[in-house]
C-alpha cells in the first residue's frame, strides 16, 4: 500500500498511473517494481471502506490534470 498522499506529488506530462481493484490492490509483482515513493494513497477515515475503483481513478486523475493546468481542456 502507498504511504505518500496523492496530493503531495508533482505530476508531470507522461506520468503513468496504475490502479488495482479495491478488494486487493495491485499484484505484489507490480508493487515490488515500484519504488515506495511512487506508491500513492488517497487519505480516508479509518472506519471507512475503500473507494470503488472508478472514484479513486477520478480523484487522482483530476488532481494530476489540475496540476497540469487542465492541459487540453476547452
Amino acid at each position: 500500500k502507498g504511504q505518500r498522499p496523492y496530493h503531495d506529488v508533482a505530476f508531470q506530462p507522461g506520468d503513468a498511473l496504475y490502479f488495482g481493484p479495491e478488494t486487493r490492490g495491485l499484484p505484489s509483482h507490480v508493487l515490488e517494481a515500484l519504488p515506495p515513493t511512487h506508491r500513492l494513497r488517497i487519505p480516508m477515515r479509518p472506519d471507512s471502506r475503500s473507494l470503488n475503483l472508478s472514484n479513486a481513478v477520478a480523484v487522482v486523475v483530476y488532481e494530476a490534470w489540475r496540476q497540469l493546468q487542465f492541459y487540453g481542456a476547452k
